[in-house]
């Protein structure tokens, strides 16, 4: 059969129309009671292919020049290549076969209501499978009409040997003549009038199960794959998504710079044009239609059973969204090590540039910058690849490269694809790297300091280590985190853990929102014209001010309470000093100076204090946003540096009024057992509080009366002393007496194993570090632990 409607092709006609078409008519034929739109086609078998071969006398042609291949050094295959195409664009359909073609186009005009145009696309019968993707290594042509049909289904057969295509079935041990290519013809989305995208079942970056990554840019999506802008990203939750709460828990607005629009010029059917500014600060999509987006690529994942990557479109004629595309995942869905690598940076360099990050890689060398794949030749072995930015003419070359920085691209662009495929490290997306880096300087790229890479000037130091997850034993007492980056908690909620034991809220206000909140809430009464103004262009798109605090605030830590949903995450509310808050943006205004920030202004005390009262409302606000509209219950909330009982209580009760009642929906709130009248009155606390986390850096400051942050006294500074050991040992015995939860936060129980079986030996609930400290820490509870049952039993 030569020629075969989406229609009737499913999954089981792999064989015959190739990976794409197969996955197509799958879609059209059995995700419509879903309501998911896949636009109508028919594709062009491989049988017709071969056919095609053989009637023009090729086949045999074709078999010897790939024969003729050096598939060692492949020194001769841009001859092979060329040679092979040429023989099959010199090549004629068939009569019958151009027939059918037309014939099938007709059909298609009549069902689709007579498109304007079509997509034609190549779709090899060794493309799309879970070991192997095939991306980009063969050609799909948009905006064809009809006259142009015939000659373009011919090209696409001429693809199967672009130099990338032999290439890689070489390495993957595929033969030749056993891969045919389908051409599947398909109506044409005018997301060149609207937008398109990528949408990833899994986050690609950590293979995060939980997560759909979407990304999205104006015009048609192929400027995504092909790294030359930099699209919008977001990423919903799938429990929200699939419990009908608000799943869009984090967006990222890309640059977009670039449109990719329809051509009516010969010989060109699609061009670039520059993307107007006030269109780069708008999302492609709104949140229904993410929502709409989200719930399709579920059903998708759940139809096929195995995480998928999906391309989408949205039409500008009719305003709705399709899927055009669906794929296997080839990454995660192949890898099944247990094995973390940790890379820590151990020095500070001057910083040249920064993108999206892939991968968590450190990597010091000569940076190579190239302006085209033609200068490969120019890149040595373990050089860092500099560019503008890459696509599948480049594969050859990105081999040799230890890590690849490109100006442009997302992390769906073809430089991070081919990045996670080759186990390499990326930044993307940098806009300046070809500029501000010198071609043969030695610099570092950093892409273990969360979603943010950098590249760094000259060879710094770093560490690495393997953690190998699966030999890890949880012991009973519960190991946490202590958490402040966003970026990072995908990754880190792979490590053993029972959950997120303080999440530093500062961390995301200070890099993520940066305005001090009452800076917002009294926006128009700023003194400070400058600080105004950059206030006014962060916040561009939010007519009320302090709803930017509330949405930026609230992804930050529903993108960590995801990531480790349903284990508890416990967040602080902001705990800044004085000096510390105004240092953000309009900050200066509302903070009073201080002698002494340490014990000064700072935790409960603000919060119902009328110069900050208005921005604890925002804080909880975002909060309430993240547990109830998210469903995020697994928050909980921790009360800093908490004076007086009293104070508690009046805390409490504010929080209540502001929509945040203990006991509702599940929500706990600690308070921070950091200063002695904690200790002292544990009792009475713990009938405010459903518990305490131990704050042992300011405990042991108070107790021993140090300024923790003075260098002539800081030898004195010791946890370990007998004074804060008692204040420790105090509070979990009254915290046990009271039936209460008690945790502490901090180094000296990975440091010093008689630390942590002190803390067990007293019956601590749980314990959290700092992610480089956590397996060190696990393993000194759980030999705390062994010696703890060993005494028992002695003892029985």
């Amino acid at each position: 059969m030569d020629i075969i409607d989406f229609s009737a092709i499913t999954l089981k006609d792999l064989p015959e129309v190739g990976g794409k078409n197969a996955s197509s008519g799958e879609m059209f034929n059995h995700m419509k009671k879903e309501g998911i739109r896949v636009p109508d086609g028919f594709a062009v078998t491989a049988s017709a292919f071969r056919d095609f071969l053989r009637y023009n006398e090729i086949e045999k042609k074709l078999e010897t020049l790939l024969n003729s291949l050096d598939k060692n050094t492949f020194s001769n295959l841009p001859e092979t290549g060329s040679a092979c195409r040429d023989l099959v664009l010199k090549g004629k359909l068939s009569e019958q076969l151009s027939k059918q073609i037309k014939e099938s186009f007709q059909k298609l005009k009549v069902n689709t209501g007579s498109p304007l145009s079509i997509a034609v696309r190549s779709s090899a019968t060794a493309e799309d499978l879970p070991t192997a993707s095939f991306a980009g290594q063969h050609d799909s042509f948009l905006n064809i009409d009809e006259k142009e049909l015939l000659n373009t289904c011919v090209k696409c057969f001429a693809s199967l040997y672009n130099d990338r295509a032999i290439k890689y079935r070489v390495q993957k041990g595929f033969d030749h003549m056993k891969v045919a290519l389908s051409v599947g013809v398909q109506k044409m989305i005018r997301s060149d009038l609207a937008s398109a995208g990528v949408a990833f079942t899994i986050e690609p970056e950590t293979g995060f199960k939980n997560m759909i990554y979407i990304t999205g840019v104006w015009g048609l999506g192929e400027n995504i794959v092909q790294g030359i802008v930099t699209p919008d990203e977001f990423f919903l939750f799938k429990p929200s998504l699939r419990n009908g709460k608000k799943s869009l828990i984090n967006k990222k607005c890309g640059e977009k710079e670039a449109t990719l629009v329809f051509s009516d010029k010969e010989n060109t059917s699609t061009f670039n044009i520059e993307t107007p500014q006030e269109k780069r600060k708008q999302f492609v999509l709104n949140e229904t239609e993410l929502v709409e987006l989200g719930k399709w690529c579920l059903a998708i994942e759940d139809h096929y059973k195995q995480p998928m990557d999906i391309e989408w479109a949205k039409d500008g004629m009719d305003g709705k969204l399709y899927i055009v595309q669906a794929r296997p995942e080839t990454i995660h869905n192949i890898s099944k090590e247990t094995a973390i690598k940790e890379y820590t940076l151990k020095q500070k360099g001057k910083l040249l540039s920064s993108g999206k990050s892939v991968g968590n890689k450190i990597t010091s060398g000569v940076a190579r910058i190239l302006h085209s794949p033609g200068e490969g030749h120019k890149l040595k072995e373990g050089e860092i690849l500099i560019t503008d930015n890459t696509s599948p003419d480049w594969n050859a070359v990105l081999k040799k490269a230890s890590v690849i920085v490109t100006n442009k691209g997302g992390r769906t662009s073809h430089a991070s694809i081919i990045a996670r495929e080759l186990g390499l490290s990326a930044v993307v997306g940098t806009m300046n790297a070809t500029d501000a880096i010198k071609d043969g300087q030695e610099i570092t790229v950093s892409c273990a300091e969360g979603d943010i890479g950098k590249i760094y000037e000259g060879k710094l130091k770093w560490e690495e280590r393997t953690i190998d997850v699966a030999n890890v034993t949880l012991p009973e007492t519960d190991p946490m985190l202590i958490l402040a980056d966003p970026g990072k908690a995908l990754s880190l909620s792979f490590y053993p853990n029972r959950g997120v034991g303080l999440l530093r809220m500062e961390f995301i206000i200070t890099n993520s929102v940066k305005v001090h909140p009452m800076a917002l809430v009294k926006f128009e009464e700023l003194e400070d014209e400058a600080s105004k103004k950059e206030i006014a262009a962060i916040t561009l798109g939010y007519e009320n001010k302090p709803d930017y605090f509330i949405d930026v605030l609230s992804q930050g830590i529903a993108m960590i309470a995801a990531a480790f949903y349903p284990k508890d995450v416990i967040v602080r509310m902001s705990d800044f000093k004085t000096n510390e808050y105004s240092g953000l943006l309009g900050g200066k205004q509302f903070e009073p100076e201080e002698e002494n920030p340490m014990i000064g202004f700072r935790g409960a005390s603000r919060y119902y204090n009328e110069r900050y009262k208005e921005g604890f409302k925002l804080e909880c606000e975002a909060i309430k946003l993240v547990r109830n509209e998210m469903g995020l219950n697994n928050v909980k909330l921790m009360i800093p540096f908490c004076r007086t009982v009293e104070e508690g209580a009046k805390v409490v009760s504010l929080m209540e009024g502001f929509g945040l009642k203990r006991g509702e929906n599940g929500l706990e709130i600690y308070v921070m057992a950091e200063i002695p009248s904690n200790v002292i009155l544990a009792e009475e606390f713990a009938k405010v509080f459903d518990g305490f986390s131990i704050g042992s850096n300011d405990l042991t400051q108070l107790t021993l009366g140090i300024d923790r942050d003075s260098e002539i006294i800081s030898d004195l500074f010791n946890e370990r002393n007998k004074a804060p050991m008692w204040m420790i040992l105090t509070v979990i015995k009254k915290a046990k007496k009271s039936g209460v939860k008690v945790g502490l936060c901090g180094q000296a129980p990975s440091d010093y194993p008689e630390f942590a079986q002190f803390l067990v030996q007293e019956g601590i609930d749980s314990i959290s570090f700092n992610p480089d400290a956590l397996i060190k820490g696990i393993e000194n509870i759980n030999k705390a632990e062994a010696l703890k049952r060993l005494e028992t039993k002695i003892k029985i």
